[in-house]
This record gives C-alpha cells, sequence and structure tokens, in this order.
C-alpha cells in the first residue's frame, strides 16, 4: 500500500477489496454469516408472532387491555413507521460512524425494546416498544447488508446475501410453531405466554449481540475513512486465519484502487449519485421493492380470512398452514441463490419475479373457479413463494451492490423504507379490504394486483438490471473517493464481458 498527501486529504492506493474478493470460501466466513445473518430470523419471528397472537391479546385475562384490530392495525403501523424511520436514521449514521457501530447498537436497541414489550401492562406501553422494536430491526438492514456485502467474496456474494435476507422465513416458521405452543392455555395462562415470545426473542438477540462482537469492522469502509492501517491489520489476520485452516499460500490478489480518503459525504452528494448519475438503477431499485411488497401483501393480508371463510379451516390451525407457507419462502433463496452467482443476476432477478407474478394469476384464476381447497390453495402459494422470496432476497442485494461504497448504507435504507412503506401503509390500504369482504371475485382482484405488480418489476429488471455477478463492488460502482485517472481495481474471480475497471458499470 502507497500514500501521498493531497490538499482534500491522504489519497492512498491499496489491494485490500483484490484481496478480500480473491478469498476462498472458510469457517472465517461461516462466522460471518451467523454473527450478521441470524438476525432476520428474530425479524420472522417477531412480525409472525404478533400476528398470530393477535386474537390471544385482545380477549380477557391477556394482561393487557387491547384489542385484536388495534394489534394488526395500530400496533402493526407503528411498527412498520418505525422500521422505516430507524432505516433512515441508522443507515445515515452507518455511512458516517462504520458498520459495526450500528449492528451492534440497532441491535441493541432491538433488543431493549422487545424485552419491554414482554412486560408492558397498557396499550401505550405496547405502542411505543412496538415503533422502537421497528426502529431498530430497521437499522439493522442498512447496516448488516452493508457489511455482508464489503466482507463476502465477489464468487459467493448473491448466494450469500439472499440466503441470509431469506432466513426472515425461518423466523416465520419457529413464530407460527411458537405462537401455537405459546396460545395453548393448557400450557401456559392467558397473560403469560404471549410474554414468554417477546421474552425469548430478547434472549436470542442477545445471544447474536454476543456472537457479533467478533464480526470485524469492514476494511472497505475503514479504507476510506483513513483508518487504512486498522484495514490492513484486519484483512492480514483473515488471510493468516485461512492460510493456516487450507494449509497453503493465498493465491495473490490482482487489483489496487486508488482512493483519496474523507470522513463523510454530503446529502447533496448522495442524492446527486442515486437519482442522476445511477437513475436507470433507482428506477430497478424502486421497481424491485414495490413490486414485491405488494405481490407479499396480495397474499399475507388475509391469508387466515381466507383459509378460514372459503375453505372451513379452524382458526387456531391457521398456523400450521402459515408454517409450511413460510418454509417455501426459505427454500427459495436456499436453492436458487447460487444461479444468482452463476447464471447471473439479469436473468434471474427477472426470472423469478416474472415466474411468481405469473403463477400468482394462475392461482387466481384457479381460486376463482373454485378448483382449489385449503391445501391446494397452501401449494399453490408456497410455489409463488418460491420464487418470489427469491427476487424479494435479491432487491435488497441490488440496492446494496450496485451504488458507491460511500452511499451504500444510505441506499438500503432508502429503498428499503420505501418497499417497507409500500407493504405496511398502501399495502393494507388495498388488499385489507379486498380479502375482508369474504367475496370471491375481491380477493381474485387483491391477487391480480400483486400479480401485475411483480410482473412489471420483473420486465423492468430485463432491461435494466445490472450484470453484477462475480464482480468487485468497486468494479460495479466506482467509490466516490476513488481518483479516476488511477482506479485500478480489478473485476471480480470470472470473465465478465461488461467489466471496466476504469469507469462503474452502468445500467
Amino acid at each position: 500500500m502507497s500514500t501521498a498527501q493531497s490538499e482534500s486529504g491522504r489519497t492512498i492506493t491499496s489491494s485490500i477489496p483484490a484481496r478480500l474478493d480473491r478469498l476462498p470460501w472458510s469457517r472465517w466466513h461461516w462466522s460471518i454469516v451467523i454473527g450478521l445473518g441470524t438476525v432476520w430470523i428474530l425479524d420472522g419471528l417477531e412480525v409472525t408472532v404478533v400476528g398470530n397472537i393477535a386474537s390471544r391479546l385482545s380477549e380477557p385475562g391477556s394482561g393487557l387491555p387491547i384489542t385484536s384490530g388495534e394489534v394488526t392495525g395500530i400496533a402493526a403501523a407503528l411498527y412498520v413507521a418505525g422500521a422505516c424511520a430507524g432505516a433512515l436514521f441508522w443507515g445515515r449514521l452507518t455511512d458516517i460512524w462504520g458498520r459495526k457501530k450500528l449492528f451492534m447498537i440497532t441491535l441493541a436497541v432491538y433488543l431493549g425494546a422487545t424485552a419491554l414489550t414482554a412486560v408492558a401492562f397498557d396499550t401505550w406501553w405496547f405502542f411505543l416498544f412496538r415503533f422502537l422494536t421497528g426502529f431498530g430491526i430497521g437499522g439493522e438492514y442498512a447496516a448488516i447488508n452493508s457489511a455482508i456485502d464489503e466482507l463476502i467474496p465477489a464468487k459467493y456474494r448473491g448466494r450469500v446475501d439472499l440466503l441470509i435476507n431469506g432466513s426472515f422465513w425461518l423466523g416465520a416458521v419457529g413464530g407460527s410453531l411458537l405462537s401455537i405452543l405459546a396460545l395453548n392455555t393448557s400450557i401456559f395462562p392467558a397473560n403469560v405466554g404471549w410474554r414468554l415470545t417477546f421474552a425469548l426473542g430478547a434472549v436470542l438477540s442477545l445471544v447474536i449481540l454476543l456472537v457479533r462482537r467478533h464480526v470485524p469492522e469492514s476494511p472497505r469502509w475503514l479504507l476510506i475513512h483513513g483508518r487504512d492501517d486498522e484495514a490492513e491489520r484486519i484483512v492480514g489476520d483473515i488471510e493468516r486465519r485461512i492460510e493456516a485452516e487450507r494449509n497453503e499460500p493465498l493465491p495473490p490478489a490482482e487489483g489496487e484502487l486508488t482512493i483519496r480518503q474523507r470522513e463523510r459525504v454530503t446529502f447533496l452528494e448522495i442524492a446527486r449519485t442515486v437519482f442522476a448519475k445511477y437513475r436507470k438503477r433507482s428506477v430497478l431499485g424502486f421497481s424491485l421493492f414495490i413490486g414485491q411488497a405488494f405481490l407479499y401483501n396480495a397474499i399475507t393480508f388475509g391469508f387466515g380470512a381466507i383459509l378460514t371463510t372459503f375453505f372451513d379451516v379452524p382458526s387456531g390451525s391457521t398456523g400450521y398452514y402459515f408454517a409450511v407457507i413460510a418454509l417455501g419462502n426459505f427454500l427459495g433463496p436456499l436453492l436458487l441463490g447460487k444461479l444468482f452467482d452463476t447464471v447471473g443476476r439479469r436473468v434471474m432477478i427477472s426470472g423469478t419475479y416474472l415466474l411468481s407474478g405469473l403463477l400468482l394469476f394462475g392461482t387466481a384464476w384457479l381460486f376463482d373457479r373454485g378448483a382449489l381447497d385449503a391445501a391446494t390453495m397452501t401449494a399453490c402459494w408456497c410455489a409463488v413463494l418460491f420464487f418470489a422470496s427469491a427476487g424479494a432476497s435479491s432487491a435488497y442485494l441490488t440496492v446494496s451492490e450496485v451504488f458507491p461504497m460511500e452511499t451504500r448504507a444510505m441506499s438500503i435504507a432508502f429503498f428499503y423504507a420505501l418497499g417497507t412503506a409500500a407493504g405496511g401503509i398502501s399495502g393494507p390500504l388495498l388488499f385489507a379490504d379486498l380479502t375482508g369482504t369474504g367475496e370471491v371475485g375481491d380477493t381474485v382482484l387483491a391477487f391480480q394486483v400483486g400479480a401485475a405488480l411483480m410482473c412489471a418489476a420483473g420486465l423492468v429488471a430485463v432491461f435494466l438490471a445490472v450484470n453484477a455477478e462475480r464482480r468487485s463492488l468497486e468494479d460495479i460502482a466506482k467509490p466516490l473517493t476513488a481518483v479516476a485517472s488511477k482506479a485500478k481495481a480489478k473485476t471480480r474471480a470470472g470473465a465478465d464481458p461488461d467489466a471496466d475497471s476504469s469507469k462503474p458499470a452502468t445500467a
């Protein structure tokens, strides 16, 4: 690494990004996945449990004077609002203060708010801590996705990112089964079971917090923010660990990047970068997030009502059906994730969006004809969500890797907040009424709206998706601090005709 002085800060040339990208998969990478990825399991558990225990909370003797509508309405809206606000607030700080500091702080906020929800004895208390729980989890999305993409080698980035974001659905499976146990009054009193579910979330997040202490700061972030000596120590330590594990030296890294270090980037620079320089990528991000948000709301809003109204499924048994659907959601990213790194982003993103939309159109047609029962409807939903879950996870991957390093966390936060708001505000307004009427035609219309928007997003991806597979982050979007005339960052492990080491790939 060489350094030089300039009026706006030190100018340095480093091979750290290339050294991280050329690393083979190792136990160290698994520790990163476990330390950073498991929080989505908590998010899935949190969201699912609250939806499933709404009826119990509203019953006399629950210890909380609240109605079912307030749990699924006001409390859910506050959780969404908290997630949106948290994403934007913590996202900005993640780019300024660093990934590690923020993914520790946001998990601590989540832990504290969840623990306090467990001891809520008044409605306003429950509402307040649902908002703060969302506030913490919203910040996690920006901090975690930034750290994951900057620490995982380019060859594996797509599948790992999809798997981690898809692990939300493992939590949903656990939440469905846990709610069945918690609602069983022969095991737990009515005013205890629901509290234990929140307490369990706090305990699990404490364990994750302890594991996460060993995850390092992103060397890429350190490099840009004038802490290149620290970045060098971290990367050197990782290399020594992997060489000891494999009992052989690592191959040499190819490529260097010259940057002019600086402390922070202004909001004006972020806005100009995201909405002017990379406006096509912004259109892509908008489309992917809106499409997946509406498809999921088309299915999940009124999920229980559809089963009970049209198929006579007892309300106490809907959790089993949801667990099956949640498992299908997890299998999508798990089984399809590798293809995003091999077949490629454009084909897989557009393919998963279009397939899930078309399958939902087919489900709507079969439902309208009365050709489905509870089991076959659940099977259809599983097929739709198998592809939709991979597509939705790829939306997070996309906005994380197609914008420059200095704007990464804020870009993730912005598009996450947009998608979450669409899902938590526009979605309920549109789909709650449609699926709640008990009319087949209204439910069919809800399915068709979600399917149409998913297909539209898939078509946008056909034309605008970036071929980011196996490419370094610095090649996909050159850092704003890079010295254009000297940027030498090579691309990725495999050949890609779209690669250009002297300027960012354009959408």
